[in-house]
């Protein structure tokens, strides 16, 4: 979600380069916000790092070369300037000097007050895994969901009614009771539970979206129904006290089916948004699966520690499925690469990781 925007007025990857940059910019585009009559204050932003109250007045003093004519009111200014630096993404290797530094008027800022408002912390029911706000509402962004929009997650989670030792959860922890809290309980349509290997949907369904996050083994076991025979006993020939067999569903075969049913479930132009879990020092984007009914429309990259993360992987439907597409991932590159994701819980449980952590960290001491 955006935060805010600005006019950009100067930019730089160092303090002299931003000054430069401010200097050359028209006089006349700045005059109408620096006259005598107006008030005005600037605001530090940092990203993945804090500074100082004596840091942030050094910054704003060493702009005394701009004209600025009205009165400082750090109230209720007229108009707010700020100076933001980026100090990159990784939280655990911060750079001393900003990658880029900017300098703007501010215009208007987002609904990132949302995101205080759907807060997990205040939520009816959650789970172990229930998905942040902020980020619930970027994926919802990068599937472009607009109203009316049909939109599928197969990996529900707190939504559906699961059993544990026998005992149902309560008629007010489930999904519907979650949209009644914040007014929302018109948008449900229903919930089932089966099998996301199985796919359960009759020909000719067709979603806008497609929403989710897989579960990777961690918080969450990856298993699917199946049988150990080679000749799969009919489900009509069991009991209805059957219980299915449960076996390990891995993560490479958990997201080209999920592919596959994007591409043949999805509207054409609809978008499939899912977190793909990765062990850095073996990604390539190769591992990103491929299906030549889906476009790859981007791939950011959210930190979980110094060598794990998880990508949000955005695909649009560009083609029509035909039955031959649902095996042609078996005939790409890309199939044998990404087979390593099978192992992500044994990487990021073993002590490789925290071993290689210690090492780099003693190197840098």
């Amino acid at each position: 979600m955006e935060r805010s925007i600005f006019e950009l007025w100067g930019h730089g990857k160092s303090p002299e380069e931003l000054y430069s940059s401010l200097k050359n910019y028209p006089v006349e585009k700045m005059v109408p916000f620096l006259h005598s009559d107006s008030t005005y204050k600037i605001k530090i932003h940092t990203f993945n790092k804090t500074l100082t109250q004596e840091e942030k007045v050094k910054r704003i003093d060493a702009l005394e070369f701009l004209p600025f004519e009205g009165k400082v009111n750090l109230k209720k200014p007229q108009h707010i300037f700020s100076i933001l630096e980026d100090y990159g993404l990784d939280p655990n290797c911060i750079p001393e000097n900003p990658h880029n530094i900017y300098f703007g008027r501010w215009i208007a800022d987002g609904q990132r007050e949302l995101i205080e408002s759907y807060s997990v912390k205040k939520r009816h029911f959650i789970g172990n895994t229930s998905m942040d706000a902020g980020l619930s509402f970027i994926m919802a962004n990068h599937g472009k969901v607009k109203e009316n929009d049909i939109v599928f997650d197969p990996f529900v989670g707190t939504g559906k009614a699961s059993r544990k030792n026998q005992k149902w959860r309560g008629p007010d922890e489930n999904i519907r009771a979650n949209l009644r809290q914040y007014g929302l309980e018109k948008y449900y349509l229903d919930v089932l539970v089966s099998d996301a290997s199985k796919p359960s949907w009759r020909k000719g369904t067709c979603f806008d979206a497609i929403i989710t996050d897989p579960p990777y083994g961690i918080r969450e076991s990856t298993r699917r129904t199946g049988s150990q025979k080679e000749v799969p006993k009919g489900i009509e020939k069991c009991p209805e006290s059957h219980v299915p067999v449960s076996l390990s569903y891995h993560l490479s075969d958990m997201f080209f089916d999920l592919l596959n049913f994007a591409a043949e479930t999805l509207v054409l132009g609809g978008r499939l948004v899912y977190w793909l879990p990765v062990y850095t020092p073996e990604y390539s984007e190769e591992m990103v699966p491929w299906h030549p009914c889906l476009k790859l429309i981007s791939n950011c990259e959210q930190k979980l520690s110094s060598h794990t993360s998880r990508r949000l992987i955005t695909m649009e439907k560009v083609k029509i499925f035909e039955n031959r597409d649902q095996y042609s991932h078996l005939l790409s590159d890309r199939f044998l690469p990404y087979q390593g994701h099978n192992s992500f819980r044994e990487k990021y449980f073993s002590g490789v990781t925290k071993r290689i952590a210690k090492e780099e960290k003693s190197s840098q001491e």
